[in-house]
Protein backbone atom coordinates (compact mmCIF):
# COMPACT_ATOMS: atom_id res chain seq x y z
CA UNK A 1 0.00 0.00 0.00
CA UNK A 2 3.22 2.53 1.33
CA UNK A 3 4.63 2.16 -2.33
CA UNK A 4 1.67 2.57 -4.42
CA UNK A 5 0.37 5.91 -2.91
CA UNK A 6 4.20 6.38 -2.65
CA UNK A 7 3.58 6.26 -6.96
CA UNK A 8 0.63 8.20 -7.02
CA UNK A 9 2.33 11.18 -4.84
CA UNK A 10 5.33 11.44 -7.59
CA UNK A 11 3.02 10.55 -10.62
CA UNK A 12 0.50 13.48 -9.66
CA UNK A 13 -2.59 11.18 -9.68
CA UNK A 14 -3.16 12.78 -5.89
CA UNK A 15 -1.47 14.98 -2.97
CA UNK A 16 0.01 14.30 0.60
CA UNK A 17 -2.28 17.39 1.15
CA UNK A 18 -5.36 14.83 -0.12
CA UNK A 19 -4.50 12.02 1.19
CA UNK A 20 -3.81 13.68 4.56
CA UNK A 21 -7.20 15.09 4.48
CA UNK A 22 -8.90 11.59 3.60
CA UNK A 23 -7.53 10.21 6.46
CA UNK A 24 -8.73 12.86 8.80
CA UNK A 25 -11.83 12.55 7.45
CA UNK A 26 -12.43 8.91 8.35
CA UNK A 27 -11.14 9.83 11.75
CA UNK A 28 -13.80 12.15 12.09
CA UNK A 29 -16.40 9.51 10.26
CA UNK A 30 -15.23 6.33 12.15
CA UNK A 31 -13.51 7.38 15.44
CA UNK A 32 -16.41 8.08 17.95
CA UNK A 33 -17.40 4.42 17.65
CA UNK A 34 -13.38 3.19 17.43
CA UNK A 35 -11.81 4.81 19.56
CA UNK A 36 -8.62 4.72 18.38
CA UNK A 37 -7.15 8.35 18.81
CA UNK A 38 -6.47 9.80 22.18
CA UNK A 39 -4.73 13.20 20.80
CA UNK A 40 -5.29 14.22 17.08
CA UNK A 41 -2.02 16.38 15.05
CA UNK A 42 -4.51 18.10 12.58
CA UNK A 43 -2.08 21.14 12.04
CA UNK A 44 1.59 19.72 12.04
CA UNK A 45 0.15 16.81 9.67
CA UNK A 46 -1.16 19.29 7.28
CA UNK A 47 1.87 21.28 7.66
CA UNK A 48 4.22 18.25 7.01
CA UNK A 49 1.71 17.06 4.04
CA UNK A 50 2.27 20.75 1.99
CA UNK A 51 6.34 20.66 2.45
CA UNK A 52 6.42 17.23 0.67
CA UNK A 53 4.09 18.61 -2.16
CA UNK A 54 6.18 21.27 -2.32
CA UNK A 55 9.05 19.28 -2.77
CA UNK A 56 7.45 16.98 -4.80
CA UNK A 57 6.56 19.64 -7.23
CA UNK A 58 10.31 21.22 -7.44
CA UNK A 59 10.54 17.60 -8.47
CA UNK A 60 13.18 16.64 -5.31
CA UNK A 61 13.27 13.08 -4.15
CA UNK A 62 11.04 11.74 -2.09
CA UNK A 63 11.61 8.68 0.73
CA UNK A 64 8.65 6.18 0.50
CA UNK A 65 7.13 7.55 3.30
CA UNK A 66 7.09 10.65 2.82
CA UNK A 67 3.53 12.13 2.88
CA UNK A 68 2.07 9.12 3.97
CA UNK A 69 -0.12 9.73 6.80
CA UNK A 70 0.49 7.48 10.10
CA UNK A 71 -0.37 6.52 13.36
CA UNK A 72 1.81 7.12 16.68
CA UNK A 73 1.31 4.47 19.91
CA UNK A 74 0.96 6.97 22.87
CA UNK A 75 4.12 5.80 24.34
CA UNK A 76 6.53 7.67 22.12
CA UNK A 77 7.54 11.13 22.73
CA UNK A 78 6.77 13.79 20.20
CA UNK A 79 8.18 16.77 20.75
CA UNK A 80 5.90 19.29 21.61
CA UNK A 81 2.97 17.17 21.56
CA UNK A 82 0.45 15.68 24.53
CA UNK A 83 2.42 11.79 25.49
CA UNK A 84 0.41 10.26 28.39
CA UNK A 85 0.90 6.85 27.88
CA UNK A 86 -3.00 6.39 28.21
CA UNK A 87 -2.49 7.45 32.02
CA UNK A 88 -4.03 10.43 34.11
CA UNK A 89 -0.33 10.35 35.89
CA UNK A 90 0.58 12.14 32.22
CA UNK A 91 -2.69 13.81 31.46
CA UNK A 92 -0.61 17.36 31.46
CA UNK A 93 2.80 15.90 29.96
CA UNK A 94 3.99 17.38 26.93
CA UNK A 95 6.93 15.68 25.33
CA UNK A 96 9.99 18.44 25.27
CA UNK A 97 12.06 16.13 22.57
CA UNK A 98 11.34 13.38 19.82
CA UNK A 99 12.36 9.82 20.43
CA UNK A 100 14.36 8.46 17.85
CA UNK A 101 12.29 6.58 15.75
CA UNK A 102 10.07 9.78 15.64
CA UNK A 103 13.27 11.94 14.55
CA UNK A 104 13.58 9.23 11.99
CA UNK A 105 9.96 9.80 10.54
CA UNK A 106 10.41 13.39 10.43
CA UNK A 107 13.85 12.76 8.43
CA UNK A 108 11.60 10.29 6.02
CA UNK A 109 8.67 13.23 6.00
CA UNK A 110 6.05 10.92 7.03
CA UNK A 111 2.56 12.66 8.01
CA UNK A 112 1.43 11.86 11.94
CA UNK A 113 -2.24 12.01 12.01
CA UNK A 114 -1.98 11.60 15.74
CA UNK A 115 -1.68 9.84 18.76
CA UNK A 116 -3.46 6.13 19.37
CA UNK A 117 -4.44 4.86 22.34
CA UNK A 118 -3.24 2.06 24.26
CA UNK A 119 -3.63 -0.01 27.77
CA UNK A 120 -2.37 2.14 30.24
CA UNK A 121 1.55 2.72 29.91
CA UNK A 122 1.12 -0.35 27.63
CA UNK A 123 0.10 -2.75 30.47
CA UNK A 124 -2.71 -5.05 29.04
CA UNK A 125 -3.74 -6.97 26.11
CA UNK A 126 -7.42 -5.28 25.24
CA UNK A 127 -6.71 -1.61 25.29
CA UNK A 128 -9.73 -1.94 27.99
CA UNK A 129 -7.14 -0.63 30.47
CA UNK A 130 -6.67 3.37 29.31
CA UNK A 131 -7.51 5.83 31.31
CA UNK A 132 -9.31 7.86 29.02
CA UNK A 133 -11.31 5.14 26.57
CA UNK A 134 -11.65 1.43 25.26
CA UNK A 135 -10.53 1.59 22.07
CA UNK A 136 -12.87 -1.34 20.16
CA UNK A 137 -12.08 -3.63 17.08
CA UNK A 138 -13.36 -2.64 13.70
CA UNK A 139 -14.20 -6.14 12.36
CA UNK A 140 -16.50 -6.24 15.26
CA UNK A 141 -17.08 -3.27 17.68
CA UNK A 142 -18.35 -4.94 20.59
CA UNK A 143 -15.02 -6.63 20.79
CA UNK A 144 -11.52 -5.53 21.55
CA UNK A 145 -9.07 -4.67 19.78
CA UNK A 146 -6.29 -6.20 21.52
CA UNK A 147 -3.39 -4.74 23.43
CA UNK A 148 -1.54 -2.70 24.46
CA UNK A 149 -1.21 -1.51 21.09
CA UNK A 150 -5.01 -1.80 19.64
CA UNK A 151 -5.04 1.85 18.84
CA UNK A 152 -2.85 1.51 16.70
CA UNK A 153 -3.90 -1.77 14.89
CA UNK A 154 -7.69 -0.47 15.10
CA UNK A 155 -6.43 2.91 13.17
CA UNK A 156 -4.51 0.71 10.50
CA UNK A 157 -7.53 -2.46 10.43
CA UNK A 158 -10.13 0.89 10.11
CA UNK A 159 -8.53 2.96 7.36
CA UNK A 160 -8.03 5.79 9.70
CA UNK A 161 -4.34 5.50 8.50
CA UNK A 162 -1.75 3.91 6.47
CA UNK A 163 0.44 2.43 9.19
CA UNK A 164 1.71 2.40 12.71
CA UNK A 165 4.19 2.26 15.36
CA UNK A 166 3.12 0.66 18.51
CA UNK A 167 5.41 -1.23 21.06
CA UNK A 168 5.74 -5.09 22.37
CA UNK A 169 6.77 -6.10 25.68
CA UNK A 170 4.79 -9.74 25.49
CA UNK A 171 3.11 -9.08 22.27
CA UNK A 172 1.35 -5.92 22.17
CA UNK A 173 1.70 -5.82 18.80
CA UNK A 174 1.65 -9.06 17.26
CA UNK A 175 -1.50 -9.61 19.42
CA UNK A 176 -3.85 -6.76 18.68
CA UNK A 177 -2.43 -7.28 15.00
CA UNK A 178 -3.63 -10.93 14.60
CA UNK A 179 -7.19 -9.42 16.44
CA UNK A 180 -7.29 -6.58 13.87
CA UNK A 181 -6.15 -8.77 10.84
CA UNK A 182 -3.00 -6.57 10.52
CA UNK A 183 0.92 -7.32 9.92
CA UNK A 184 2.67 -6.53 12.91
CA UNK A 185 6.02 -6.63 13.56
CA UNK A 186 8.44 -6.82 16.91
CA UNK A 187 11.49 -6.43 15.72
CA UNK A 188 15.00 -8.31 17.42
CA UNK A 189 15.78 -6.41 20.71
CA UNK A 190 18.24 -4.14 19.86
CA UNK A 191 16.95 -3.48 16.16
CA UNK A 192 14.96 -0.70 17.30
CA UNK A 193 16.39 2.42 19.13
CA UNK A 194 14.06 2.37 22.20
CA UNK A 195 15.59 5.75 23.15
CA UNK A 196 12.19 8.23 24.00
CA UNK A 197 9.82 5.27 24.56
CA UNK A 198 8.31 5.35 27.78
CA UNK A 199 9.35 2.09 29.30
CA UNK A 200 7.24 -0.63 30.60
CA UNK A 201 10.10 -3.49 31.12
CA UNK A 202 13.29 -2.37 29.85
CA UNK A 203 14.89 -5.89 28.88
CA UNK A 204 11.70 -6.90 26.81
CA UNK A 205 10.46 -3.45 25.14
CA UNK A 206 10.57 -2.96 21.19
CA UNK A 207 9.12 -0.87 19.01
CA UNK A 208 7.31 -2.39 16.01
CA UNK A 209 5.84 -1.36 13.41
CA UNK A 210 0.78 -2.42 12.26
CA UNK A 211 0.70 -1.64 8.49
CA UNK A 212 -1.36 -3.88 5.91
CA UNK A 213 1.43 -5.78 4.39
CA UNK A 214 5.02 -7.03 5.07
CA UNK A 215 6.00 -5.03 2.27
CA UNK A 216 5.06 -1.71 4.38
CA UNK A 217 6.65 -3.14 7.71
CA UNK A 218 9.66 -3.86 5.62
CA UNK A 219 9.81 -0.27 4.29
CA UNK A 220 8.80 1.17 7.53
CA UNK A 221 11.84 -0.85 9.70
CA UNK A 222 13.90 -0.02 7.11
CA UNK A 223 13.35 3.66 8.45
CA UNK A 224 13.23 3.38 11.79
CA UNK A 225 15.97 0.47 12.69
CA UNK A 226 19.76 1.16 13.47
CA UNK A 227 22.23 1.97 16.13
CA UNK A 228 21.77 4.70 18.28
CA UNK A 229 24.15 6.38 20.78
CA UNK A 230 21.13 7.46 23.21
CA UNK A 231 20.25 3.84 23.39
CA UNK A 232 22.93 1.37 24.69
CA UNK A 233 21.02 -1.46 23.75
CA UNK A 234 20.52 -0.75 19.94
CA UNK A 235 22.25 -2.41 17.51
CA UNK A 236 23.85 -1.37 13.50
CA UNK A 237 21.30 -2.21 10.77
CA UNK A 238 24.24 -2.00 8.13
CA UNK A 239 21.38 0.58 6.26
CA UNK A 240 19.38 -2.22 5.26
CA UNK A 241 16.65 -1.75 2.92
CA UNK A 242 14.14 -4.66 4.15
CA UNK A 243 12.04 -4.09 1.02
CA UNK A 244 14.73 -5.64 -1.07
CA UNK A 245 14.77 -8.71 0.43
CA UNK A 246 10.91 -9.79 -0.27
CA UNK A 247 11.74 -12.20 -3.28
CA UNK A 248 8.77 -14.36 -3.11
CA UNK A 249 11.10 -17.51 -3.06
CA UNK A 250 10.99 -19.37 0.04
CA UNK A 251 12.41 -22.81 -1.63
CA UNK A 252 14.98 -24.83 0.46
CA UNK A 253 13.83 -23.02 3.59
CA UNK A 254 12.53 -24.85 6.53
CA UNK A 255 9.83 -23.62 8.83
CA UNK A 256 9.17 -25.26 12.16
CA UNK A 257 5.87 -25.96 13.85
CA UNK A 258 6.63 -26.32 17.94
CA UNK A 259 4.68 -29.10 18.92
CA UNK A 260 4.02 -26.96 22.28
CA UNK A 261 1.98 -24.25 20.48
CA UNK A 262 -0.52 -26.61 19.09
CA UNK A 263 -1.77 -27.60 22.28
CA UNK A 264 -4.23 -27.55 24.85
CA UNK A 265 -6.08 -24.29 24.79
CA UNK A 266 -6.01 -23.00 21.22
CA UNK A 267 -9.82 -22.26 19.63
CA UNK A 268 -10.03 -25.38 16.93
CA UNK A 269 -11.25 -22.86 14.61
CA UNK A 270 -7.72 -21.17 14.72
CA UNK A 271 -6.30 -24.77 14.45
CA UNK A 272 -7.67 -25.08 11.15
CA UNK A 273 -7.14 -22.00 9.80
CA UNK A 274 -3.22 -22.37 11.17
CA UNK A 275 -2.77 -25.83 9.80
CA UNK A 276 -4.22 -24.59 6.55
CA UNK A 277 -1.62 -22.24 6.03
CA UNK A 278 0.98 -24.34 7.14
CA UNK A 279 -0.16 -26.32 3.80
CA UNK A 280 0.48 -22.85 1.86
CA UNK A 281 3.93 -22.66 3.40
CA UNK A 282 4.65 -26.01 1.83
CA UNK A 283 2.96 -24.86 -1.53
CA UNK A 284 5.32 -22.16 -1.99
CA UNK A 285 8.39 -24.70 -1.55
CA UNK A 286 8.79 -24.50 2.21
CA UNK A 287 9.94 -27.45 3.87
CA UNK A 288 7.60 -27.56 7.25
CA UNK A 289 8.54 -29.90 10.01
CA UNK A 290 7.64 -30.29 13.95
CA UNK A 291 9.84 -29.15 16.23
CA UNK A 292 9.66 -28.75 20.35
CA UNK A 293 10.50 -25.69 22.64
CA UNK A 294 10.45 -27.93 25.75
CA UNK A 295 10.85 -25.16 28.47
CA UNK A 296 8.02 -23.16 26.68
CA UNK A 297 5.62 -24.57 29.70
CA UNK A 298 7.07 -22.03 32.11
CA UNK A 299 7.67 -19.03 29.63
CA UNK A 300 4.21 -17.55 30.76
CA UNK A 301 4.80 -17.67 34.49
CA UNK A 302 9.07 -16.49 33.75
CA UNK A 303 7.71 -13.56 32.17
CA UNK A 304 4.80 -12.60 34.59
CA UNK A 305 7.51 -12.44 36.75
CA UNK A 306 10.08 -10.92 35.05
CA UNK A 307 8.29 -7.93 33.31
CA UNK A 308 6.34 -6.88 36.54
CA UNK A 309 9.84 -6.53 39.00
CA UNK A 310 10.82 -4.15 35.53
CA UNK A 311 7.42 -2.19 35.84
CA UNK A 312 7.94 -1.97 39.34
CA UNK A 313 11.57 -0.38 38.65
CA UNK A 314 10.24 1.89 36.06
CA UNK A 315 7.59 2.77 37.52
CA UNK A 316 9.31 4.87 40.51
CA UNK A 317 9.99 7.82 38.32
CA UNK A 318 5.89 8.64 38.72
CA UNK A 319 6.21 10.63 41.86
CA UNK A 320 3.96 13.74 41.20
CA UNK A 321 7.85 15.60 41.75
CA UNK A 322 9.39 16.23 38.38
CA UNK A 323 6.66 16.00 35.44
CA UNK A 324 3.10 14.63 35.39
CA UNK A 325 0.26 14.70 37.81
CA UNK A 326 0.96 15.94 41.17
CA UNK A 327 -2.11 14.92 43.62
CA UNK A 328 -3.46 17.99 46.17
CA UNK A 329 -4.88 15.90 48.57
CA UNK A 330 -2.74 17.40 51.48
CA UNK A 331 -2.13 20.77 49.90
CA UNK A 332 -3.46 22.47 52.58
CA UNK A 333 -2.16 19.77 55.34
CA UNK A 334 2.02 19.66 56.34
CA UNK A 335 2.39 16.42 53.82
CA UNK A 336 5.46 14.49 53.41
CA UNK A 337 7.19 13.81 50.37
CA UNK A 338 5.52 10.11 51.00
CA UNK A 339 2.11 11.58 51.07
CA UNK A 340 2.77 13.00 47.78
CA UNK A 341 4.11 9.77 46.38
CA UNK A 342 1.24 8.19 47.96
CA UNK A 343 -1.21 10.46 46.81
CA UNK A 344 -0.44 10.90 43.16
CA UNK A 345 -0.26 6.95 42.44
CA UNK A 346 -3.32 6.21 44.32
CA UNK A 347 -4.99 8.95 42.34
CA UNK A 348 -2.65 9.03 39.10
CA UNK A 349 -2.78 5.02 38.32
CA UNK A 350 -5.09 2.82 37.36
CA UNK A 351 -5.62 -0.95 38.93
CA UNK A 352 -3.79 -3.00 36.53
CA UNK A 353 -0.48 -0.96 36.89
CA UNK A 354 -0.75 -0.73 40.62
CA UNK A 355 -1.53 -4.54 40.10
CA UNK A 356 1.83 -5.13 38.27
CA UNK A 357 3.76 -2.54 40.81
CA UNK A 358 2.85 -4.58 43.56
CA UNK A 359 3.83 -7.78 42.08
CA UNK A 360 7.18 -7.08 40.93
CA UNK A 361 7.81 -5.26 44.46
CA UNK A 362 6.96 -8.51 46.22
CA UNK A 363 8.98 -10.36 43.60
CA UNK A 364 11.99 -8.08 44.33
CA UNK A 365 11.90 -7.67 48.30
CA UNK A 366 14.63 -9.32 50.01
CA UNK A 367 13.53 -13.04 51.08
CA UNK A 368 11.85 -13.55 47.87
CA UNK A 369 15.10 -12.35 44.82
CA UNK A 370 16.43 -15.53 44.72
CA UNK A 371 13.04 -17.50 44.92
CA UNK A 372 11.23 -15.64 41.89
CA UNK A 373 13.57 -13.19 39.80
CA UNK A 374 16.83 -15.17 39.68
CA UNK A 375 14.80 -18.31 38.81
CA UNK A 376 12.99 -16.34 36.34
CA UNK A 377 15.92 -15.32 34.54
CA UNK A 378 17.45 -19.23 34.84
CA UNK A 379 14.40 -20.47 32.78
CA UNK A 380 15.05 -17.45 30.99
CA UNK A 381 18.32 -18.63 29.90
CA UNK A 382 16.88 -21.96 29.13
CA UNK A 383 14.54 -20.70 26.90
CA UNK A 384 16.75 -18.83 24.94
CA UNK A 385 18.88 -21.75 24.38
CA UNK A 386 15.45 -23.86 23.36
CA UNK A 387 15.54 -21.20 20.53
CA UNK A 388 19.28 -21.38 19.97
CA UNK A 389 18.79 -24.91 19.40
CA UNK A 390 16.09 -25.23 17.26
CA UNK A 391 17.24 -22.46 14.80
CA UNK A 392 19.95 -24.07 14.18
CA UNK A 393 17.36 -26.81 12.15
CA UNK A 394 15.41 -24.47 11.16
CA UNK A 395 14.97 -21.22 9.45
CA UNK A 396 11.80 -20.28 11.04
CA UNK A 397 9.28 -20.88 13.34
CA UNK A 398 5.12 -20.94 12.80
CA UNK A 399 2.79 -21.01 15.36
CA UNK A 400 -0.76 -19.41 16.02
CA UNK A 401 -0.40 -15.69 17.11
CA UNK A 402 -3.11 -15.85 19.55
CA UNK A 403 -5.02 -18.73 20.80
CA UNK A 404 -8.39 -17.14 20.52
CA UNK A 405 -10.12 -14.52 18.06
CA UNK A 406 -10.86 -11.34 19.31
CA UNK A 407 -13.19 -11.39 22.67
CA UNK A 408 -16.32 -9.38 23.66
CA UNK A 409 -15.20 -5.97 25.62
CA UNK A 410 -15.43 -6.51 29.39
CA UNK A 411 -14.76 -10.61 29.00
CA UNK A 412 -12.03 -10.56 30.83
CA UNK A 413 -11.38 -6.93 32.85
CA UNK A 414 -12.27 -9.12 36.56
CA UNK A 415 -10.19 -12.14 35.80
CA UNK A 416 -6.63 -11.08 35.37
CA UNK A 417 -5.35 -15.03 35.03
CA UNK A 418 -7.37 -15.27 31.84
CA UNK A 419 -6.36 -11.80 30.46
CA UNK A 420 -2.38 -13.03 30.58
CA UNK A 421 -3.20 -16.21 28.79
CA UNK A 422 -3.89 -14.32 25.84
CA UNK A 423 0.03 -13.70 25.28
CA UNK A 424 0.59 -17.11 25.85
CA UNK A 425 2.44 -17.56 22.35
CA UNK A 426 4.27 -14.32 21.47
CA UNK A 427 5.89 -13.64 25.28
CA UNK A 428 8.54 -16.18 24.67
CA UNK A 429 9.89 -13.94 21.24
CA UNK A 430 10.43 -11.08 24.18
CA UNK A 431 12.06 -13.33 26.66
CA UNK A 432 14.78 -14.29 24.16
CA UNK A 433 14.49 -11.52 21.81
CA UNK A 434 14.30 -13.13 18.87
CA UNK A 435 12.38 -11.16 15.66
CA UNK A 436 8.54 -11.99 15.42
CA UNK A 437 5.74 -10.95 12.86
CA UNK A 438 1.98 -11.58 12.83
CA UNK A 439 0.10 -11.76 9.71
CA UNK A 440 -3.33 -12.54 8.77
CA UNK A 441 -4.21 -16.34 7.77
CA UNK A 442 -7.76 -16.51 7.90
CA UNK A 443 -11.07 -15.68 9.61
CA UNK A 444 -13.88 -17.41 11.44
CA UNK A 445 -17.51 -16.34 11.41
CA UNK A 446 -19.34 -15.50 14.71
CA UNK A 447 -22.34 -14.06 15.06
CA UNK A 448 -22.47 -13.14 11.51
CA UNK A 449 -18.98 -10.93 12.00
CA UNK A 450 -15.59 -12.47 10.38
CA UNK A 451 -12.75 -12.35 12.58
CA UNK A 452 -9.20 -12.31 11.64
CA UNK A 453 -6.99 -15.01 12.82
CA UNK A 454 -3.07 -14.01 13.16
CA UNK A 455 -0.38 -16.33 12.34
CA UNK A 456 3.66 -15.84 14.01
CA UNK A 457 6.83 -16.11 12.81
CA UNK A 458 9.97 -16.16 14.48
CA UNK A 459 13.10 -16.33 13.49
CA UNK A 460 16.78 -15.96 14.15
CA UNK A 461 18.19 -12.48 15.62
CA UNK A 462 18.44 -9.80 13.58
CA UNK A 463 16.66 -11.80 10.41
CA UNK A 464 14.09 -9.51 10.07
CA UNK A 465 14.40 -9.93 6.20
CA UNK A 466 13.82 -13.76 6.30
CA UNK A 467 10.65 -13.41 8.63
CA UNK A 468 9.31 -10.10 6.08
CA UNK A 469 10.15 -12.71 2.76
CA UNK A 470 8.03 -15.35 4.58
CA UNK A 471 4.92 -13.55 4.82
CA UNK A 472 5.34 -11.61 1.76
CA UNK A 473 5.66 -14.90 0.48
CA UNK A 474 2.64 -16.44 2.45
CA UNK A 475 0.48 -13.24 1.29
CA UNK A 476 0.83 -13.69 -2.64
CA UNK A 477 0.91 -17.63 -2.71
CA UNK A 478 -2.19 -19.10 -4.59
Amino acid sequence: MIRELHQQLVDGSTTALRLTEKYFAAIKEKDAEIGAFLTLMEESAFAQAERVDQKIKKGEFVDLLAGIPCAIKDVLCVQGVRTTAASRVLDNYIAPYDATVIARLKAADAVMVGKTNTDEFAMGSSTENSAYQVTHNPHDPARVAGGSSGGSAAAVAAGEAVWALGSDTGGSVRQPSSFCGTVGLKPTYGRVSRYGLIAMASSLDQIGTLSHSAEDAAIILSRIAGHDPKDATSAPSGDKRYEDYLTGDLRGKVIGVPKEYVAEGLDARIKEKFYAAVEKFKNAGAIVKEISLPHMEYALATYYIIMPSEVSSNMARYDGIRYGMRSDDRADEEGSVYDVYCDTRRYGLGAEVKRRVMLGTYTLSAGYYDAYYRTAQKVRTLLRKDFEAALRDVHLIFSPTAPEVAFPIGAKTNDPLTMYLSDIYTITANLVGVPALSFPIGTVEENGKQLPVGGQLMGKWFDEEGLLNAAHTFEHAQ
